[in-house]
């Protein structure tokens, strides 16, 4: 016998190799979890950090690692839907000083609070429950950004980690929101598309366009898929998986609307406190809507109380810089995907996919008119990291540098409650 293996002794066959190396794989497969839990642990000691540079709108210092720390007006309708469903009602019923205008929380969709009020079934409060889905969507969107980038460590996939550690807008990855939630359903609906699987993407596009409206974006790069995805498949079929998996998201919208009709009686719940209360209604002038957003006056409306720390003071006017990151991501983005497509007359579907939600999730909110709220839903144009993972190494470096300063603006002027 020259070596170790099956070999025959008395008509049986005996093995005489060594035991299959069953651990290795596990412990490869442990490793590849490194990189994004390393992402995410980072996220939020850089965010603590910020935090305690920062003051709280009553001047007292922020409590990150509280609950309280992570609320915002938004978050207060998320939680009331997670505890006793939508209500819709004339203000005035209510508050006798109050505008004649609608009020109540059918302006808000409902796959965060209803994974909020799952969580909260175990005996966590409503409040821990909210922060726990977030950041667990949060370390989920990572992870599922390092299987997109190949789940290899290189120069380009480390930089583009470390700018979704920063990304503009991703403060609200943290905090009592579903963009963290959306956002990684929308990074589930791209790897669905890259796999080859309708029902994954399908899944993906529900799950975001039943967190917030502008998850519905799903809906319609979807619909596209068939021009760049499923190639296996002979047209028909394409087709066929392209309108079944964009019917299938679009019923996110439509469970939101469902939910609503249930609570108010009315179909058209959500479209009638935007109109009433928040002036949301119709097309508008995009680049009107733009110089409207730059202009805003959070700094004047929000201004925090007693003397401000230097970062607070610098920060009360972000919004404006944040809008210019935000153009230039976009554009960066657009350009990666144009030379890639001159040097190699193609796109990977996950590429695309990517693509056409960023270009739709940047033109959305000033399409309707989001003046107070584009800066987070920007922040869903994470997925367009997929591409930045392409981009040269001269141009990830000083978008990481723009990314951080801008992310620490922000996040302070978040954490002093100028932003809503």
């Amino acid at each position: 016998m020259t070596g170790l293996g099956p070999w025959f002794h008395g008509g049986v066959v005996i093995d005489l190799s060594p035991p299959a190396r069953t651990g290795a794989p596990r412990r490869e497969g442990l490793h590849r979890l490194v990189p994004p839990v390393v992402a995410w642990l980072t996220g939020n000691l850089v965010t603590w950090l910020i935090a305690t540079r920062s003051a709280a709108g009553d001047g007292t210092k922020v409590a990150y690692w509280s609950t309280a720390g992570r609320r915002r007006w938004d978050s207060e309708h998320y939680l009331a839907i997670a505890k006793t469903g939508y209500e819709m009602f004339w203000c005035r019923d209510r508050y006798a000083d109050f505008p004649d205008v609608m009020c109540g929380n059918v302006a808000w969709f409902p796959g965060y609070p209803m994974a909020v009020r799952a969580v909260s079934a175990t005996g966590l409060s409503y409040e821990l429950s909210a922060v726990l889905v977030a950041e667990a969507s949060l370390l989920g969107t990572f992870a599922m950004l390092w299987h997109l980038l190949g789940a290899r460590l290189t120069w380009a996939s480390g930089l583009t980690l470390a700018i979704g550690v920063v990304f503009p807008g991703a403060i609200y990855f943290h905090a009592m929101f579903p963009i963290a939630t959306g956002t990684l359903a929308l990074l589930v609906c791209v790897a669905g598309v890259k796999r080859g699987s309708w029902g994954i993407a399908a899944a993906g596009g529900f799950t975001a366009a039943s967190c917030h409206l502008v998850g519905a974006v799903a809906v319609g790069m979807l619909l596209l898929s068939a021009l760049f995805a499923w190639q296996r498949d002979a047209w028909r079929v394409r087709i066929a998986k392209a309108l079944a998996s964009a019917a299938i998201a679009g019923c996110g919208v439509l469970w939101a609307k469902w939910l609503m009709w249930q609570a108010t009686g009315r179909w058209d719940a959500y479209e009638a406190l935007q109109k009433s209360s928040y002036q949301q209604s119709g097309v508008r002038q995009p680049f009107d809507e733009m110089r409207n957003a730059y202009d805003f006056p959070f700094g004047d409306w929000y201004r925090p109380q007693g003397p401000l720390p230097w970062l607070v003071e610098h920060s009360l006017g972000a919004h404006r810089s944040q809008l210019w990151l935000n153009v230039i991501f976009f554009l960066l983005v657009v350009a990666t995907a144009v030379v890639l497509l001159v040097r190699h007359r193609r796109l990977g579907p996950d590429a695309w996919a990517a693509l056409v939600l960023t270009v739709a999730i940047f033109l959305l909110p000033f399409f309707a008119g989001a003046e107070m709220s584009w800066y987070r839903n920007h922040a869903q144009m994470f997925v367009g990291l997929v591409l930045v993972h392409r981009m040269s190494r001269w141009i990830q470096v000083p978008l990481l540098a723009l990314c951080s300063v801008q992310y620490a603006l922000l996040a302070s002027m978040f954490f002093a409650g100028v932003l809503v």
